[in-house]
């Protein structure tokens, strides 16, 4: 009669071994998790550290720190902490201008949160009434994907077309983070030297007076609800900015701004200009938001420069630089080589010591251990990144190891049953004397003698 089975060898473990359909139904379904969600991780080069907060800045020109500090943050911020999710406040006071940030709770509905700020805000009535109106700013959180080069043998101008012809077409593929770099809007400059005010007896305050009525233009209605009409001529150029009459004299002569000021207009180079070589450039940075996938995003960036690129003129470039994309990419691939090569090793030695199918269903255990991972990771709501990547392939190197002891393991029982089986053999080969005469008998407690072998190996 055999015996039962040790409360040791009683869990997990050995309800599987005597429950092989449901090991199996489990080895299906952590399969099927982990390929479902293997194509939804997000990839990105280190986790979300995303922190929601608001800041509040109040200009106020000419006041000193303390008096910024004493008639603006020590008005503005009790109102602000009592703003619900707030759970920090930081305030700076500095010469004609003071900010306060507030830190919300992880998580927190940002646009309710700035929507209770303006009610903060607007109930605080006490305000110097030379200060500004407060500007609240919601942070947004990205993280750089890759900066995208155009460069060429043509104009700054030409090229800020091209630049907006691409960020265009990537906001028609879903991509809606892109900053362009060295690159501003034209602006013009009237400048006028005291000596030509105290000249002319004429006013700083009258010149931009007479230059702000004559470069807007005012809608007047419309005509049969089909045409509109607007009064007076929108004057931007230099050229008709000079030509705006200032004032009339008693003779008729006419003092224009070009009589009393120069005028000049700065490129779109003005602030910061990039160049490859010799050839002026662009450059745009493309970000992604909390939920975008930096390798996705890249190979839709990748697409677009390819499709862009055959429609721009001779030796017009456009390059990707700092695409930490790659990085993830790369050490993916590690993962897959290590993976591929520890597998093999594997297989390898366990097809020396076991038969084919044991052989199998051992190194079967570090695809189903990574695929399982994933999954996991899926649920837990993690991404794929350079730390988490890190992690699986120290645990692909722990998994591998582990299959060769189980290999190494089962072995030895396989060897360890062999001999017991031998002794046991030869134990009963000696003592058949005495039972040489009923042969049944002896058949009977080799039988015997084997099943509780068994039991022992088995417990």
């Amino acid at each position: 009669m055999a015996r039962g089975l040790s409360k040791a060898a009683g869990g997990v473990l050995s309800y599987f071994t005597r429950h092989k359909t449901a090991a199996n139904l489990i080895l299906i379904l952590v399969l099927m998790a982990g390929l479902y969600a293997i194509p939804k991780m997000r990839a990105q080069f280190f986790p979300d550290i995303v922190v929601d907060d608001i800041t509040v800045q109040v200009q106020w020109d000419g006041a000193g720190a303390e008096d910024v500090d004493l008639a603006i943050v020590q008005v503005l911020e009790p109102a602000l902490q009592s703003v619900d999710g707030v759970i920090a406040t930081t305030s700076r006071s500095r010469e004609g201008s003071a900010s306060i940030s507030l830190e919300f709770e992880p998580g927190w509905d940002m646009e309710q949160a700035q929507s209770d700020v303006d009610t903060a805000l607007d109930g605080a009535q006490n305000l110097p009434e030379s200060a500004e109106d407060p500007d609240v700013v919601k942070s947004r959180w990205s993280d750089r994907v890759t900066d995208v080069v155009i460069s060429g043998p043509v104009g700054v101008a030409q090229l800020a077309n091209f630049a907006d012809e691409f960020v265009a077409r990537l906001f028609a593929e879903g991509i809606t983070r892109t900053t362009i770099r060295g690159l501003a809007a034209p602006e013009t400059i009237v400048e006028v030297t005291s000596l030509d005010l105290i000249r002319h007896d004429i006013s700083m305050h009258e010149i931009a007076a007479a230059i702000g009525a004559e470069v807007e233009t005012n809608p007047a209605g419309d005509v049969s609800g089909a045409s509109r009409v607007r009064t007076g001529v929108a004057k931007r150029s230099a050229d008709q900015i000079e030509a705006i009459v200032l004032r009339t004299g008693d003779d008729g002569n006419q003092l224009t701004v070009g009589d009393v000021a120069r005028v000049r207009v700065e490129g779109v180079d003005r602030e910061r200009a990039y160049f490859v070589g010799p050839e002026p450039a662009i450059s745009i940075r493309v970000d992604r938001s909390a939920t975008g996938d930096a390798i996705r995003m890249q190979r839709q960036v990748e697409e677009v420069t390819a499709e862009m690129q055959s429609t721009l003129p001779e030796n017009v470039e456009i390059a990707l630089i700092r695409t930490l994309a790659e990085s993830i990419t790369g050490r993916l691939n590690i993962l897959l080589d290590n993976g591929l090569v520890g597998l093999g090793l594997v297989v390898a030695l366990l097809f020396l010591f076991l038969n084919a199918r044991t052989a199998f269903w051992v190194a079967a255990g570090i695809p189903v251990a990574m695929v399982a991972a994933v999954a996991m990771m899926y649920v837990a709501g993690l991404t794929i990144n350079m730390i988490s990547l890190f992690a699986l392939i120290i645990t692909l190197a722990l998994s591998s190891t582990t299959q060769s002891s189980l290999a190494n393991t089962q072995t030895s029982v396989r060897g360890g049953w062999v001999r017991t089986r031998r002794r046991l053999q030869k134990t009963l080969r000696g003592g058949c004397l005495f039972l040489c005469f009923r042969p049944r008998s002896r058949q009977s407690l080799l039988s015997l003698a084997l099943s509780r072998s068994e039991d022992d190996l088995v417990t």
